[in-house]
């Protein structure tokens, strides 16, 4: 493993550290792992709280800003941070009158986490609702992680609650959005945890896997390397299945990249996603290429559909600045 390092105990810190004087303007530390709005939304709105492992960057916290996230707490490198720090962010998110609507991707550590935190706000009587991401189509109903899609969900909800949409709309909101959309994930090469330098899987040269985690789970199977367009016809199939998207239908189409797959392969998929749509006679209503949440050098993308309507149009299109997400 190459990578430019300095201490690993301090690697959660010192990346943050950067990233947060990187876009000083846009975001802030508040503890040693827990990034906010440099500039918080007025009193009274309804604020969005994630939490997640690091290592994914830009996700999960360059997505903290107006029109998104208020609140990203982070972990150590592919692990959920702690209850304790999550639940401070809670307390400090509700105060003044506010609400909070926690977004989580469905990951053990992430929802063992989430579910601490929640038992602790009902004891403590605060206004905060959970939405949990499982999008991934690799695993079976109700046992789905969450993958890229959570983005689609920090959008629409966090223009809602930009605009001023009570806890409940916002909730409803984001949960239209999740029961709507669909992910699946294909590497072609591992990743290593940079904390250890050890890979995460193995994989020979001329093999791919569809159906990988966000960490490198194994997935629904491996086969020989494909074309660029034989894996998007592959990838999509499945999605338009799985969520039964129906001719006349608009969809949103997100491409992620891992880690280490470039942007040009990625709009050489993406242009074969658009000829199948077509001849399927789904409408393609708005698209999303490039990294957003990434596991270290790992080569593969994950490609996400979402049914999309009027109103979720309307705040997916919704004026936004985050980091790694802006929107004029």
């Amino acid at each position: 493993m190459k990578k430019f390092l300095n201490d690993p105990r301090r690697l959660v810190r010192e990346l943050l550290e950067g990233f947060t004087v990187a876009y000083r303007d846009k975001v802030r530390l508040s503890g040693p792992s827990t990034v906010v709005r440099a500039k918080p939304k007025a009193e009274g709105k309804v604020r969005l709280i994630t939490l997640g492992g690091s290592g994914h960057e830009p996700g999960l916290s360059g997505f903290v800003g107006t029109g998104m996230l208020d609140v990203s707490v982070a972990g150590e490198i592919f692990a959920a941070p702690g209850a304790p720090k999550c639940l401070d962010a809670i307390r400090a998110a509700c105060s003044h009158g506010s609400s909070a609507l926690l977004i989580v991707l469905n990951h053990a550590g992430d929802v063992l986490t989430a579910n601490i935190v929640m038992e602790s706000t009902l004891r403590e009587s605060l206004p905060v609702k959970m939405v949990l991401t499982e999008e991934d189509i690799s695993g079976p109903p109700g046992d789905r992680r969450g993958l890229a899609g959570c983005v689609l969900v920090y959008k629409v909800a966090g223009a809602a609650a930009e605009q001023g949409e009570s806890l409940e709309t916002c909730c409803e909101i984001a949960e239209r959005m999740q029961r709507n959309m669909r992910t699946l994930a294909v590497a072609v090469r591992t990743a290593t945890h940079p904390a250890t330098g050890h890979p995460i899987f193995e994989m020979a040269e001329d093999e791919m896997e569809i159906g990988m985690g966000q960490h490198g789970e194994a997935g629904t199977g491996r086969m020989p390397l494909k074309t660029a367009d034989e894996t998007a016809e592959i990838m999509l199939t499945r999605l338009l299945e799985d969520l039964a998207v129906a001719p006349g239908e608009q969809v949103l189409v997100l491409l992620n990249g891992a880690g280490a797959t470039t942007h040009m392969e990625l709009f050489i998929v993406f242009r074969r996603v658009a000829q199948l749509l077509e001849a399927n006679r789904i409408k393609l209503a708005r698209s999303l290429i490039g990294e957003f949440i990434t596991t270290q050098e790992q080569a593969g993308f994950q490609m996400t559909i979402a049914r999309m309507d009027e109103q979720l149009l309307q705040l997916w299109d919704a004026t936004a600045d985050a980091p790694y997400f802006a929107k004029p």
